[in-house]
Parts: structure tokens; C-alpha cells; sequence
């Protein structure tokens, strides 16, 4: 059972450099981990009061004023329950704190709860796992997500436990400082060693669950790759991602002509013994590395190869030294 959460009642008195402020924004101070938009709905629902030598505002408004001496009383209420139901389902944790909790997603799980997928997602086990421990992302109980992987890829993925953890982790991934490298099993070897895939991408106009990379409009997509080892027919990449576009490894990388060994949506049908081998997409998110959103601290965490995809490389391994023997 999960650990039962209690509504919170916390006063702050105000200094003397409230001068006036706004009370969201004052109170944003006070509760930094908190979002503003919590707090003024947090003010609007009658949730604050403020208490002077002279008079009790038991509803002021978001843009009250705040005056020095003031008393400011805020109710907190337990976070809702998420519609997302908790399940039992194991992880491999990586890292977890109070702020957030990283994981080695295994393939053949997917992040979030959607059609077709509501239960035995990442989602549901995270709310297992880390009940009790949620503050509530916009005032839900649940864990906040801020990046995806496939279902089928593996590998590491990070999620927040608080709102203002959420927040930060989000604004690291806009500004591009996350680090994210993962390793990819392609189709035949390129010509160039290492170099990058520039190319914009959009969503198809003929199958809106894919994506393409389009010479006018679409977002713009850069990876880079390294050719780790070449192994008969196909290599083994080391691809860093410098934007975070959908699909976006999978769609380089076919377009590149080398597609990844498995991949159903963008590899092409290929009658070849690698295919049933492989049974799903080979890519694998190696290396995540962020600033700890409360420390700052430079956090890096590695993901080991997941089983079926390290035999796989072994069996390749193996068959290209006989072929060289």
C-alpha cells in the first residue's frame, strides 16, 4: 500500500524586502519548488490567507500586494491520485533521490500510458515504485516524465519525482545541455567513419505515426556518428544526439541508408536471418548525463547492453572472425 499524503498548512512572515511584491511571485520565493501556476490556483481556490496587526484577507488575489509584517498562511492539499494505475512491475534503477530517479528501460516497454498501452507502461511502474514519494507534478500524483525512448529501444531515461525538478530537467533538454549517446546495430557499414546527419525532420504526410527527414520546413535534426566496429553486413554506431526529434536516430540513419537492424517502421522488409535474430529495433541508450537539477551538480549514468542485443553482437563478433580466420 501506498504511504497516505496529508494537505499542509505552512506560514511565512514577510520581511522587509517584500515591499509590495505580488503574492504569487512572493510566494514563489518562499515555495521554489513549486510552480506559479500552482500557487495562484493554490490562491484562487481560497487556499491562502493573509493575516495583518489590523485585518484578516482570507481571499486576496494573486496580485495582492505582500507589505512587511504580513502573516501569509498556505494550505497545500495532498496531490490528486493519478488516473494511471500503480503496477508491481521491476526496474532497473540506475540512480534515485529525493528529486528524481533514473532508469535502464528494458525493450519491449513503453513510457507512457496511450491507446492501446494503459497498463504495464514505465508510467505504471514508476507510480509503484516511487509511491509515497511524489510531490505531484502539477498537483498529480505521478512521476514526471520529460523524455521518451521507444517501446522497443532500451536504455537509460530519467524522470522527475518534483515539480520543480520537472521544470529544470525540462529547460536542460530545451537548451540542449543533456548528453545522450546510444548505440545502434545498422545495415551495411558507411563510407565515412564518423561525421554528422543533418537534416530537418517532419512528420509523413502518408503515415502520420512516422517520420521523415524533408528538404522545406520540418524542425531541425542533428546526430552524430561513430563507427564503433564493423561486423560482416551491418556495424555497430555510436550515435550522439544533439536535437531530441521523434524517431529521430531511426530516420538519420535510414536516410543515411543505413537503417537500424530491426526496425520494422523505417528499415525496409528484409528477408535476411538478422531480422527474427534481432526480433526488434537494435538502439540501445547508452550514456545520459544532466545537471542535478537541485545541486547542479554533472550527473552521468551508463546503461549496459541488454541481453538479446549483446548476444546478438557477440554472435556477429564471432562469425566475422571465422569469415577473417
Amino acid at each position: 500500500m501506498g504511504t497516505q499524503q496529508h494537505e499542509q498548512r505552512l506560514e511565512f512572515v514577510a520581511g522587509a524586502d517584500a515591499g509590495g511584491q505580488r503574492l504569487d511571485l512572493w510566494l514563489h520565493t518562499q515555495l521554489p519548488d513549486r510552480s506559479r501556476s500552482f500557487l495562484q490556483n493554490l490562491v484562487r481556490d481560497g487556499r491562502v490567507h493573509i493575516r495583518n496587526p489590523k485585518s484578516e484577507i482570507r481571499n486576496p488575489k494573486p496580485n495582492h500586494p505582500v507589505q512587511p509584517g504580513e502573516t501569509v498562511v498556505v494550505i497545500i492539499p495532498p496531490p490528486e491520485p493519478c488516473e494511471v494505475e500503480a503496477e508491481a512491475i521491476p526496474l532497473n534503477v540506475l540512480h534515485e533521490d529525493a528529486d528524481l530517479i533514473v532508469v535502464n528501460k528494458p525493450p519491449g516497454l513503453v513510457v507512457h500510458p496511450a491507446a492501446g498501452h494503459r497498463t504495464h507502461t514505465l508510467v505504471n511502474a514508476l507510480l509503484h515504485h516511487c509511491r509515497g514519494q511524489l510531490s505531484g507534478i502539477g498537483g498529480i500524483e505521478r512521476p514526471g516524465i520529460v523524455h521518451r525512448l521507444d517501446g522497443d529501444t532500451s536504455g537509460c531515461l530519467v524522470a522527475a519525482k518534483r515539480d520543480a525538478a520537472h521544470r529544470d530537467l525540462q529547460a536542460q533538454f530545451k537548451a540542449r545541455t543533456v548528453a545522450k549517446l546510444y548505440l545502434a546495430l545498422v545495415w551495411g557499414v558507411p563510407s565515412r567513419s564518423s561525421g554528422f546527419i543533418e537534416g530537418a525532420i517532419a512528420r509523413s504526410a502518408s503515415d502520420r505515426k512516422k517520420m521523415r527527414v524533408v528538404s522545406h520546413g520540418g524542425r531541425e535534426a542533428v546526430t552524430e556518428f561513430e563507427v564503433v566496429k564493423t561486423l560482416g553486413e551491418v556495424a555497430l554506431l555510436r550515435c550522439t544526439l544533439h536535437t531530441g526529434r521523434t524517431h529521430q536516430i531511426r530516420v538519420h540513419l535510414a536516410a543515411m541508408g543505413h537503417p537500424i537492424v530491426g526496425d520494422k517502421v523505417y528499415g525496409g522488409a528484409r528477408n535476411h536471418p538478422l531480422v527474427k535474430q534481432a526480433g526488434r529495433q537494435m538502439l540501445h541508450a547508452q550514456i545520459l548525463a544532466f545537471d542535478h537539477p537541485r545541486t547542479h551538480k554533472r550527473l552521468e549514468f551508463a546503461a549496459p547492453l541488454p541481453q538479446d542485443m549483446a548476444a546478438l553482437v557477440r554472435r556477429l563478433e564471432a562469425q566475422s572472425a571465422r569469415r577473417k580466420a
